[in-house]
């Protein structure tokens, strides 16, 4: 696990409501450059809640996050998204009349008009140079689940949150995402958060894991000791 850098998020007591319900309960982690953070848990748990947390969607109740020593507890989607924070949500969310090219010109709307698509997201996802006009919602799932990866790339960040990224996914392209984050993790200029429910897919990639019930964190380790502190057995009861 790295450990030489400053941690790049930090989340610290985090509390959030639905109406009476009590969703997130004082969750605290952080996330580095170059390390991969897994959120595991089973449905209803508030992993996804966490994620539109750190992005702004859903607002903070109590607490705070920080991006880069900056207090963005407060900030707006939009701000979070210029200050570095790429977002893949759960169900990818593409644009479906709109073509791969203009979907991924979507990932840079705050950049000034006629900035190019980074030519590294061809390089990392092939598939969509040949498809650069075909509608997003001709795709299929595992190349839609591309695309949404890639727009988030779009802009450079240097928070990534991935939402499950493998659902409804086919074994190729699952392998393929976990190439990606990887090779992105591996350049140690990002900080990738990672909601899964694919156990053998986290353990892979995972540099720390969090495991979440009922809305908290109630195990927390390194990636590669997971097997030994008997994660998988966790979420299957």
């Amino acid at each position: 696990m790295v450990r030489e850098s400053p941690p790049w998020l930090c989340v610290a007591g985090i509390n959030q409501f639905y109406g009476g319900s009590h969703i997130l309960r004082d969750v605290g982690f952080e996330a580095r450059l170059g390390e991969v953070t897994v959120v595991l848990g089973r449905n209803g748990v508030g992993k996804s809640t966490l994620l539109k947390t750190l992005m702004g969607v859903v607002p903070v109740k109590t607490g705070s996050l920080q991006l880069a020593g900056i207090d963005i507890t407060r900030a707006t989607p939009y701000a979070r998204v210029r200050q570095g924070v790429g977002y893949v949500p759960q169900g990818r969310e593409i644009f479906a009349r709109l073509t791969v090219a203009e979907n991924l010109a979507m990932g840079l709307a705050y950049k000034p008009a006629g900035t190019p698509v980074p030519a590294e997201l061809f390089e990392l996802f092939p598939v969509l140079r040949q498809m650069l006009q075909r509608r997003g919602g001709d795709l299929s799932g595992g190349q839609q689940q591309q695309l949404a990866i890639a727009r988030a790339l779009a802009a450079g960040p240097k928070l990534l949150l991935l939402d499950e990224p493998t659902e409804g996914i086919q074994p190729s392209v699952i392998k393929e995402i976990a190439q990606v984050i990887r090779r992105l993790s591996e350049r140690r200029t990002m900080a990738i958060v990672l909601v899964e429910q694919y156990y053998d897919f986290a353990a892979e990639l995972a540099d720390q894991y969090l495991v979440m019930e009922r809305g908290a964190i109630v195990q927390r380790g390194a990636g590669r000791e997971m097997q030994t502190d008997g994660v998988r057995r966790r979420l299957s009861i």
